[in-house]
């Protein structure tokens, strides 16, 4: 049995659902709001490769290191994003979540709060997750800022670790979330969710 079992999450008018082939077209429009694959520092797919991401992510799967969802807007089933745990490792119960990005209309809204709220909740209060992790490119500034907002502690950056799409490498910042910090990160999320409320 998988760690990490196929679940939809739902709360706020977003449904994560299992990502799949059938999300291709929708993910394509999605990167398309804001041509986010031109971003240097994320991994957000070029058109052409929608499908290939879709299939390695579906391989991460099968091989029980990544669980990837599609972020769906539940009025309209319109694809926003996606996000996923990865780096899933079952025996010292510890997930990572990753590969997150959203078209460009819904940034800086209640989606990823929602989303990570989500994942989180699921994580610790689902699977028994001792521990969450993130990383994030050295030079995604935005990123790191959102995930101090969850209330992860920086682990440390580590140098030279990942090859970034335009061939340079880049270094590698690491944060994590215990159990014992996440009801106080829940109330944050909560108490952003409900300040941020759309009118």
């Amino acid at each position: 049995m998988a760690f990490v079992e196929p679940i939809t999450l739902r709360d706020r008018g977003v449904r994560l659902e299992p990502l799949d082939l059938s999300h291709e077209e929708g993910l394509r429009l999605a990167a398309a709001d804001g041509e986010l694959w031109k971003l240097r520092v994320t991994s957000v797919p070029e058109p052409q490769d929608t499908r290939a991401y879709i299939e390695t992510a579906l391989k991460g799967r099968e091989e029980g290191h990544r669980f990837a969802f599609a972020v769906v807007e539940e009025a309209t089933g319109k694809v926003l994003g996606c996000t996923s745990f990865h780096d899933i490792l079952p025996a010292v119960k510890r997930v990572e979540i990753g590969y997150t990005w959203y078209c460009q209309s819904v940034q800086r809204s209640h989606v990823n709060t929602t989303c990570k709220l989500l994942l989180l909740q699921h994580a610790f209060d689902t699977l028994g997750c001792h521990v969450v992790g993130w990383r994030t490119d050295n030079y995604n500034f935005a990123s790191q800022k959102a995930i101090e907002r969850l209330g992860a502690k920086k682990d440390g950056v580590i140098r030279g670790h990942a090859l970034r799409r335009d061939g340079t490498i880049r270094d590698t910042v690491m944060y994590s979330m215990r159990a014992g910090e996440w009801p106080e990160a829940r109330a944050q999320l909560l108490y952003l969710l409900e300040r941020n409320k759309p009118a």
